[in-house]
Protein backbone atom coordinates (compact mmCIF):
# COMPACT_ATOMS: atom_id res chain seq x y z
CA UNK A 1 0.00 0.00 0.00
CA UNK A 2 1.17 3.69 -1.02
CA UNK A 3 2.47 5.54 1.89
CA UNK A 4 0.61 9.18 1.02
CA UNK A 5 1.83 12.35 2.30
CA UNK A 6 -0.61 14.18 4.36
CA UNK A 7 -3.06 16.27 2.89
CA UNK A 8 -3.39 20.16 3.18
CA UNK A 9 -4.62 21.14 6.55
CA UNK A 10 -6.54 23.97 5.10
CA UNK A 11 -8.73 21.72 2.59
CA UNK A 12 -12.00 21.89 2.76
CA UNK A 13 -13.30 18.56 4.70
CA UNK A 14 -15.80 17.62 2.08
CA UNK A 15 -12.49 17.68 -0.33
CA UNK A 16 -10.83 15.52 1.44
CA UNK A 17 -13.26 12.98 2.24
CA UNK A 18 -13.25 12.65 -1.93
CA UNK A 19 -9.57 12.75 -1.70
CA UNK A 20 -9.23 9.67 0.86
CA UNK A 21 -11.44 7.80 -1.22
CA UNK A 22 -9.47 7.97 -4.35
CA UNK A 23 -6.45 7.08 -2.82
CA UNK A 24 -8.11 3.98 -1.09
CA UNK A 25 -9.38 3.12 -4.74
CA UNK A 26 -5.88 3.27 -5.93
CA UNK A 27 -4.05 1.63 -3.49
CA UNK A 28 -6.63 -0.96 -3.88
CA UNK A 29 -5.92 -1.36 -7.06
CA UNK A 30 -2.21 -2.12 -7.15
CA UNK A 31 -1.67 0.65 -9.86
CA UNK A 32 0.94 3.01 -9.66
CA UNK A 33 0.39 6.61 -11.13
CA UNK A 34 2.13 5.94 -14.39
CA UNK A 35 0.05 2.69 -14.72
CA UNK A 36 -2.95 5.21 -13.96
CA UNK A 37 -1.73 7.67 -16.39
CA UNK A 38 -1.36 4.43 -19.04
CA UNK A 39 -5.07 3.66 -18.74
CA UNK A 40 -7.07 6.90 -18.09
CA UNK A 41 -6.79 10.19 -20.37
CA UNK A 42 -4.86 12.03 -17.23
CA UNK A 43 -0.97 12.29 -17.43
CA UNK A 44 0.80 10.79 -14.35
CA UNK A 45 1.87 14.31 -12.91
CA UNK A 46 -2.13 15.06 -12.98
CA UNK A 47 -2.72 12.25 -10.64
CA UNK A 48 0.08 13.17 -8.49
CA UNK A 49 -1.75 16.81 -8.03
CA UNK A 50 -5.42 15.44 -7.98
CA UNK A 51 -4.50 12.58 -4.87
CA UNK A 52 -2.11 14.86 -3.07
CA UNK A 53 -5.18 17.68 -2.97
CA UNK A 54 -3.06 19.85 -4.70
CA UNK A 55 -6.23 20.37 -7.27
CA UNK A 56 -9.66 19.16 -7.84
CA UNK A 57 -10.03 15.60 -9.93
CA UNK A 58 -12.44 16.99 -12.72
CA UNK A 59 -15.63 14.69 -12.92
CA UNK A 60 -14.24 12.72 -15.95
CA UNK A 61 -10.86 11.52 -13.93
CA UNK A 62 -13.10 10.78 -11.26
CA UNK A 63 -15.70 8.18 -13.28
CA UNK A 64 -12.58 6.71 -14.84
CA UNK A 65 -10.83 5.58 -11.57
CA UNK A 66 -14.14 4.26 -10.96
CA UNK A 67 -14.79 2.15 -13.91
CA UNK A 68 -10.87 1.01 -13.47
CA UNK A 69 -11.38 -0.01 -9.97
CA UNK A 70 -14.68 -1.52 -10.87
CA UNK A 71 -16.16 0.76 -7.71
CA UNK A 72 -19.60 2.86 -7.58
CA UNK A 73 -19.43 5.18 -9.97
CA UNK A 74 -22.75 7.33 -9.29
CA UNK A 75 -21.44 7.54 -5.43
CA UNK A 76 -18.11 8.85 -6.08
CA UNK A 77 -19.62 11.09 -8.77
CA UNK A 78 -21.86 12.03 -5.87
CA UNK A 79 -19.21 12.92 -3.49
CA UNK A 80 -17.60 14.68 -6.59
CA UNK A 81 -20.13 17.07 -7.14
CA UNK A 82 -20.47 18.19 -3.07
CA UNK A 83 -16.42 18.62 -3.39
CA UNK A 84 -16.78 21.05 -6.27
CA UNK A 85 -19.27 23.18 -4.28
CA UNK A 86 -16.69 23.19 -1.17
CA UNK A 87 -13.76 23.98 -4.20
CA UNK A 88 -15.70 26.90 -5.67
CA UNK A 89 -16.11 28.46 -2.68
CA UNK A 90 -13.39 28.32 -1.33
CA UNK A 91 -11.55 29.89 -4.25
CA UNK A 92 -10.79 33.49 -3.12
CA UNK A 93 -12.02 36.20 -5.89
CA UNK A 94 -9.58 38.70 -7.19
CA UNK A 95 -10.55 42.04 -6.75
CA UNK A 96 -9.29 45.06 -9.41
CA UNK A 97 -7.07 47.59 -7.58
CA UNK A 98 -8.58 51.07 -7.15
CA UNK A 99 -6.93 53.53 -9.41
CA UNK A 100 -4.93 56.55 -8.00
CA UNK A 101 -5.33 60.26 -9.90
CA UNK A 102 -2.41 61.27 -11.05
CA UNK A 103 -1.24 64.65 -9.23
CA UNK A 104 -1.83 67.95 -11.61
CA UNK A 105 1.24 70.20 -12.32
CA UNK A 106 0.28 73.42 -10.41
CA UNK A 107 0.17 76.45 -12.34
CA UNK A 108 0.68 80.46 -11.10
CA UNK A 109 -2.81 80.94 -11.16
CA UNK A 110 -4.00 77.74 -9.04
CA UNK A 111 -2.01 75.08 -6.91
CA UNK A 112 -2.24 71.56 -7.86
CA UNK A 113 -3.78 69.27 -4.76
CA UNK A 114 -2.52 65.53 -4.87
CA UNK A 115 -6.12 63.92 -4.76
CA UNK A 116 -8.83 66.22 -6.81
CA UNK A 117 -8.02 69.56 -7.83
CA UNK A 118 -10.16 72.30 -8.03
CA UNK A 119 -10.71 74.25 -11.57
CA UNK A 120 -10.96 78.05 -10.90
CA UNK A 121 -13.79 78.81 -12.83
CA UNK A 122 -15.62 76.42 -10.39
CA UNK A 123 -18.30 77.55 -8.14
CA UNK A 124 -17.84 77.50 -4.44
CA UNK A 125 -20.81 75.50 -3.05
CA UNK A 126 -23.54 77.92 -0.62
CA UNK A 127 -23.46 76.78 2.62
CA UNK A 128 -27.01 75.30 3.19
CA UNK A 129 -29.77 77.69 4.98
CA UNK A 130 -31.01 77.00 8.09
CA UNK A 131 -34.54 77.30 9.17
CA UNK A 132 -35.95 80.61 10.52
CA UNK A 133 -34.76 81.03 14.49
CA UNK A 134 -31.48 78.60 13.87
CA UNK A 135 -28.35 79.61 14.09
CA UNK A 136 -25.30 77.57 12.65
CA UNK A 137 -23.15 75.32 15.21
CA UNK A 138 -19.86 76.63 15.93
CA UNK A 139 -16.70 74.64 15.14
CA UNK A 140 -16.41 73.56 18.77
CA UNK A 141 -20.00 72.40 18.96
CA UNK A 142 -18.53 69.21 17.09
CA UNK A 143 -15.89 68.16 19.38
CA UNK A 144 -16.22 64.75 21.20
CA UNK A 145 -18.40 65.05 24.28
CA UNK A 146 -20.76 68.20 22.32
CA UNK A 147 -24.20 67.26 21.91
CA UNK A 148 -25.24 65.41 18.07
CA UNK A 149 -26.91 68.66 15.91
CA UNK A 150 -31.11 68.37 15.68
CA UNK A 151 -30.81 68.65 12.20
CA UNK A 152 -29.17 66.42 9.21
CA UNK A 153 -28.52 67.14 5.41
CA UNK A 154 -29.85 63.97 3.68
CA UNK A 155 -27.38 62.95 0.42
CA UNK A 156 -30.55 62.44 -1.53
CA UNK A 157 -32.35 65.79 -1.27
CA UNK A 158 -29.75 67.68 -0.13
CA UNK A 159 -32.53 69.15 2.79
CA UNK A 160 -32.28 68.87 6.47
CA UNK A 161 -34.34 66.52 8.53
CA UNK A 162 -35.10 65.99 12.02
CA UNK A 163 -31.97 63.52 13.39
CA UNK A 164 -34.78 62.03 15.75
CA UNK A 165 -36.56 59.75 13.37
CA UNK A 166 -33.44 58.34 11.72
CA UNK A 167 -32.39 57.07 15.15
CA UNK A 168 -35.30 55.83 15.74
CA UNK A 169 -36.20 54.34 12.51
CA UNK A 170 -32.44 52.32 12.99
CA UNK A 171 -33.23 51.24 16.12
CA UNK A 172 -37.05 49.79 15.14
CA UNK A 173 -34.98 47.78 12.29
CA UNK A 174 -32.60 46.23 15.37
CA UNK A 175 -35.26 45.47 17.58
CA UNK A 176 -37.21 43.18 14.43
CA UNK A 177 -33.86 41.46 13.11
CA UNK A 178 -32.15 40.45 16.82
CA UNK A 179 -34.64 38.20 17.80
CA UNK A 180 -34.71 36.42 14.17
CA UNK A 181 -30.54 36.15 14.79
CA UNK A 182 -30.49 35.23 18.31
CA UNK A 183 -32.38 31.93 18.45
CA UNK A 184 -29.60 30.58 15.75
CA UNK A 185 -26.81 31.84 18.12
CA UNK A 186 -27.82 30.18 21.09
CA UNK A 187 -29.20 27.16 18.77
CA UNK A 188 -25.40 26.63 17.22
CA UNK A 189 -23.55 28.10 20.70
CA UNK A 190 -24.16 24.13 22.08
CA UNK A 191 -20.36 23.11 23.50
CA UNK A 192 -18.00 19.69 23.30
CA UNK A 193 -19.59 16.95 25.36
CA UNK A 194 -22.66 15.84 26.49
CA UNK A 195 -24.70 18.63 28.40
CA UNK A 196 -21.50 21.75 28.02
CA UNK A 197 -22.25 24.79 26.78
CA UNK A 198 -19.73 26.63 24.49
CA UNK A 199 -21.05 30.42 25.32
CA UNK A 200 -19.82 33.28 23.42
CA UNK A 201 -18.77 31.87 20.00
CA UNK A 202 -20.59 33.43 16.89
CA UNK A 203 -22.70 31.26 14.32
CA UNK A 204 -19.45 30.98 12.12
CA UNK A 205 -16.62 30.03 14.92
CA UNK A 206 -17.67 26.80 14.74
CA UNK A 207 -14.45 24.81 16.95
CA UNK A 208 -12.67 21.99 14.38
CA UNK A 209 -14.06 18.71 15.26
CA UNK A 210 -11.68 16.50 16.84
CA UNK A 211 -13.08 13.02 17.97
CA UNK A 212 -12.16 11.96 21.26
CA UNK A 213 -12.45 8.47 22.85
CA UNK A 214 -15.50 8.46 25.03
CA UNK A 215 -16.75 11.57 24.26
CA UNK A 216 -20.49 12.52 23.14
CA UNK A 217 -22.13 14.99 22.31
CA UNK A 218 -25.74 16.26 23.23
CA UNK A 219 -28.72 17.06 20.84
CA UNK A 220 -30.64 20.14 21.15
CA UNK A 221 -33.62 19.74 18.46
CA UNK A 222 -35.55 22.25 17.42
CA UNK A 223 -37.94 22.66 14.42
CA UNK A 224 -37.52 25.82 12.21
CA UNK A 225 -39.43 26.89 9.26
CA UNK A 226 -40.66 22.93 9.16
CA UNK A 227 -37.43 21.55 9.24
CA UNK A 228 -35.53 19.54 12.44
CA UNK A 229 -32.38 20.53 13.54
CA UNK A 230 -29.99 19.21 16.32
CA UNK A 231 -27.81 21.76 16.79
CA UNK A 232 -24.51 20.77 15.46
CA UNK A 233 -25.48 21.39 11.44
CA UNK A 234 -27.55 22.91 8.91
CA UNK A 235 -26.30 21.25 5.72
CA UNK A 236 -28.74 19.63 3.50
CA UNK A 237 -25.96 18.28 1.16
CA UNK A 238 -22.76 17.18 3.06
CA UNK A 239 -22.44 13.09 2.05
CA UNK A 240 -21.63 11.08 4.82
CA UNK A 241 -20.14 7.62 4.14
CA UNK A 242 -18.59 4.68 7.01
CA UNK A 243 -15.34 6.24 8.63
CA UNK A 244 -16.84 9.83 7.86
CA UNK A 245 -16.73 12.39 11.30
CA UNK A 246 -17.23 15.66 11.97
CA UNK A 247 -20.44 18.36 13.48
CA UNK A 248 -22.52 16.89 10.19
CA UNK A 249 -22.65 13.21 11.86
CA UNK A 250 -22.97 14.64 15.26
CA UNK A 251 -26.26 16.57 13.55
CA UNK A 252 -27.11 13.06 11.48
CA UNK A 253 -26.89 11.07 14.77
CA UNK A 254 -29.03 13.01 16.73
CA UNK A 255 -31.56 12.94 14.05
CA UNK A 256 -31.50 9.69 13.79
CA UNK A 257 -32.40 9.13 17.17
CA UNK A 258 -35.02 11.44 16.71
CA UNK A 259 -36.59 9.37 13.89
CA UNK A 260 -36.74 5.99 16.13
CA UNK A 261 -32.93 4.51 15.18
CA UNK A 262 -30.54 3.56 17.13
CA UNK A 263 -27.19 5.24 15.98
CA UNK A 264 -25.42 4.37 19.37
CA UNK A 265 -22.82 7.12 20.79
CA UNK A 266 -23.38 10.34 19.38
CA UNK A 267 -19.66 10.67 19.28
CA UNK A 268 -19.77 12.22 15.19
CA UNK A 269 -17.83 9.24 13.77
CA UNK A 270 -20.08 6.98 11.36
CA UNK A 271 -19.55 3.68 12.38
CA UNK A 272 -21.34 0.40 12.36
CA UNK A 273 -24.53 0.93 14.32
CA UNK A 274 -24.65 4.21 12.75
CA UNK A 275 -24.55 3.05 9.07
CA UNK A 276 -27.10 0.37 10.21
CA UNK A 277 -29.55 3.30 12.04
CA UNK A 278 -29.45 5.37 8.17
CA UNK A 279 -29.68 1.88 6.72
CA UNK A 280 -33.19 1.60 8.46
CA UNK A 281 -34.32 5.32 7.95
CA UNK A 282 -33.83 4.87 4.64
CA UNK A 283 -35.88 1.77 4.18
CA UNK A 284 -38.33 3.09 6.03
CA UNK A 285 -38.30 6.37 3.79
CA UNK A 286 -38.40 4.65 0.23
CA UNK A 287 -34.67 5.34 0.34
CA UNK A 288 -31.81 3.38 -1.65
CA UNK A 289 -30.36 1.29 1.58
CA UNK A 290 -26.86 2.20 0.45
CA UNK A 291 -26.08 3.44 4.24
CA UNK A 292 -25.04 7.46 2.44
CA UNK A 293 -26.70 10.11 4.14
CA UNK A 294 -27.06 12.62 0.88
CA UNK A 295 -29.22 14.71 0.09
CA UNK A 296 -32.35 12.62 0.09
CA UNK A 297 -31.65 11.06 3.77
CA UNK A 298 -31.26 14.48 4.95
CA UNK A 299 -34.54 15.74 4.04
CA UNK A 300 -35.69 12.41 5.59
CA UNK A 301 -33.66 12.95 8.89
CA UNK A 302 -35.03 17.27 8.95
CA UNK A 303 -38.64 15.76 8.71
Amino acid sequence: MSRWSGLPSSLDHRVRQLVVRLRRLKDHSGLSLAALAARTPYSKSSWERYLNGKKLPPAGAVEALARLCGADVTRLLALHEVAAQAWSAGRPVAQARPRVPAATPATPDQPATPDQPAAPDQPVPRAASLPPGRSRPSPRATRAGAPLPALVTTAATGRQVPLGPLVLGALAVLVVALPVLRPWQDHLAAGRGTGAARTGRALAAAPEFTPRPGETFACRLQRRDGALYAGHSRTATTVLDSGAEGWDVVEAQCLLRRRGYDPGAVDGVVGGRTLRAVKRLQAGSGLPTDGIVGPGTWKALRR
